[in-house]
């Protein structure tokens, strides 16, 4: 993924104006994923890191674990029923809605696949499926309600399911 800042802490606060909870969601995030830079860190934030997990995964219902790879700039409106593997890439200015899910699927050999890497610019609808090891471009719209297994072309318009191109 390219071009993938990190500005730290509050590089998502201006996307979520006039949205606490995803200001909330998102600073405890980044927090969080100040633990992935070295071992030592990592041991030090484990209480942390635990708390995280009860207050955003478990009270919140925002299932955003602090592995995922996020760029600047993310948006989250209602900020519930979100789960999100942690080997998803996501890019920068990305719109997340409720009732999302996005991640790897299980393979017929009982492993799993590779999670999805979404481009730079993308919406993403309410009940909105993307699944397996798929790449979604620049600058695309994903309808709600849509399921989306196979790669998006940049600045595409998808919908349905599965999800089809309708649009650019």
């Amino acid at each position: 993924m390219s071009n993938i800042n990190n500005n730290g802490l509050f590089q998502d606060w201006k996307s979520n104006n006039k949205n606490p909870k995803a200001r909330f969601i998102l600073f405890l995030f980044r927090l969080s994923h100040l633990a992935t830079k070295n071992k030592i860190v990592f041991l030090v934030f484990i209480p942390y890191l635990i708390f995280y997990r009860i207050l955003v995964e478990w009270l919140l219902c925002c299932e955003l674990p602090y592995k995922t790879i996020v760029g600047s700039g993310l948006r989250i409106y209602h900020g519930q029923c979100l789960v999100i593997n942690d080997g998803t890439v996501i890019g920068n200015n990305c719109i997340l809605r409720h009732s999302t899910t996005i991640g790897n699927k299980q393979l017929i050999d009982g492993n799993y696949s590779a999670s999805p890497i979404i481009g730079n610019n993308v919406d993403i609808g309410s009940n909105v499926c993307i699944i397996g090891p798929i790449k979604i471009g620049n600058n695309v719209k994903i309808g709600a309600g849509s399921v989306v297994v196979k790669d998006v072309p940049s600045d595409s318009i998808v919908v349905g399911n599965p999800a089809r191109i309708i649009g650019g």
